[in-house]
């Protein structure tokens, strides 16, 4: 909002403009894997790009503006919003205009999977959908797995427009962590970190036997813990372990909080440990994955002892992180191990990861809060502050922690009464919704890592498309957008 308390639909349609652009141009880079197999993908891709770049720049153009504007908070928030529907609907241009995905919705599905990180797909025959168009599915992944709203804050300086706001709208956890007093550093040096782990998982799968095109796909999928894989039985389709090995350690550095990974980049390693989410991130993997990988070993006549360790550990991580990418069929699993792998969709990586879900951060306050509750019993008049990493929580983040895990579950309950509607069984429903919501991919039932989303009806598609929306942007900055407070001039 302006300061006559109105809206700068401006402002709005000038960084929509600078996102579609930066789309568009990202969008070109594969038209070199449609060259290089020769393909006739290329010409899709290249008139879509020119479609998504001309029409950020009128967008641009329309709401430039010579003066110094501020984007205010609920600018911000409107603007994310809208920035990642209109990324996703151009970009599934190049997969309706080449016919591989014909129908708008399954389009849309598809792209919003990749942009929210969330893995879900309806190709039934991946491994036979042109290189150059595999290529800009997993790059809409890498796109989103850091937010192209925080890439584009980092040149918001040279357009004369602050970018807090967006930052705040983007990562809405409990409190910003930035590196440095400026927004724009921060942006710069968590997409470095990004960058670097990229090119070192890519480096390590060419090592372990990926071609170019495979590792730098499975690559930008893992750090982005985005799921899509180029083949039709994902990292099943890539028996060596030392491969799957390499996406379980990344899986896990993409699931911890990207501030801490640079102060281990800078040298600190000391600030990793005494960090209490990532202690609690680590101790619910290294549990559930023993557990897991325990089960699967003794009542299973198909793993030894590495193989069971192995699979277990790959989808704890997989789904703790919400990769969703799959080197077993989990729902054959003993009932312990599927309860526990159900457990994981209600987790998350943490805050300021790439990882979708409620964050394990949340959860630590919670079951801290709850304790303390007991406490606040026995002495009601006494001051009992929640503390998290040595400090104390003001109330009105534990009432924002409490609420946010409140909504999640109605709409997790909701949602899977409307998929039931749909025709729907128990299974399915519920794990459909669990799976889009929490951006994981795979779920269960008719959804299980073994199936796709294909078959689903397009209302079914509509309405888990805008789950995997409200799951990527944490429910608030999208959910306050229906709100009549949201529009009310002030």
């Amino acid at each position: 909002m302006n300061k006559t308390g109105r809206f700068s639909w401006k402002i709005t349609a000038s960084m929509l403009g600078i996102l579609l652009m930066l789309v568009g141009g990202l969008m070109l880079t594969s038209l070199a894997w449609s060259f290089y197999y020769e393909e006739s993908s290329w010409e899709a891709i290249f008139i879509s790009s020119g479609i998504t770049i001309l029409s950020g720049l009128g967008l641009w153009l329309y709401g430039r503006s010579k003066h110094h504007t501020e984007i205010r908070k609920r600018e911000g928030y409107l603007i994310v919003t809208l920035g990642w529907v209109s990324m996703s609907l151009f970009g599934s241009l190049p997969f309706l205009i080449s016919g591989v995905i014909p129908h708008p919705v399954d389009a849309i599905f598809e792209t919003m999977s990749g942009f929210t990180t969330t893995g879900a797909t309806i190709i039934t025959d991946i491994e036979a959908v042109p290189k150059g168009l595999l290529y800009w599915r997993s790059l809409t992944h890498w796109i989103g797995g850091m937010g192209i709203i925080v890439l584009t804050i980092a040149i918001l300086p040279l357009l004369g427009i602050g970018g807090m706001q967006l930052f705040v709208a983007e990562a809405p956890g409990i409190s910003p962590d930035k590196l440095t007093p400026r927004i724009t550093e921060t942006a710069k040096r968590l997409w470095i970190v990004y960058f670097l782990l990229t090119f070192l998982e890519m480096t390590l799968l060419r090592i372990g036997g990926m071609n170019f095109f495979e590792a730098i796909n499975h690559a930008f999928a893992t750090m982005a813990t985005g799921g899509f894989s180029t083949r039709n039985a994902s990292i099943a389709a890539f028996p060596s372990p030392f491969i799957q090995w390499v996406i379980v350690i990344f899986m896990f550095l993409a699931g911890v909080n990207f501030t801490l990974l640079y102060s281990a980049f800078a040298g600190r390693l000391g600030r990793i440990w005494k960090n209490e989410e990532f202690r609690f991130y680590t101790a619910i993997t290294i549990a559930v994955s023993a557990l897991v990988s325990l089960s699967i070993y003794f009542y299973s006549d198909f793993y030894d002892l590495e193989e069971a360790f192995r699979a277990g550990t790959f989808q704890v991580v997989s789904i703790l992180t919400t990769t969703g990418f799959v080197s077993a069929d989990y729902t054959q699993w003993i009932p312990l191990a599927v309860f526990l792998i159900f457990i994981l969709f209600f987790f998350g990586g943490s805050a300021g990861s790439t990882a979708g879900g409620i964050k394990i951060v949340r959860h630590r306050v919670l079951i801290k809060n709850s304790i303390l509750e007991l406490r606040r019993q026995l002495h009601p008049s006494a001051v009992i502050p929640v503390r998290f990493n040595g400090k104390a929580i003001s109330p009105n983040v534990t009432h924002n922690v409490t609420a946010f895990a409140l909504i999640y579950v109605m709409i997790f309950f909701g949602g899977s009464v409307i998929m039931s509607a749909f025709g729907m069984d128990f299974m399915t429903a519920t794990g459909s919704v669990l799976a889009t919501l929490g951006n994981v991919g795979p779920g269960f039932g008719g959804v299980g890592p073994v199936d796709n989303y294909a078959w689903i009806s397009y209302e079914g598609k509509a309405f888990l498309t805008f789950l995997m929306l409200l799951g990527r942007l944490e429910l608030f900055t999208v959910l306050i957008l229906f709100t009549r407070y949201f529009w009310q001039n002030s």
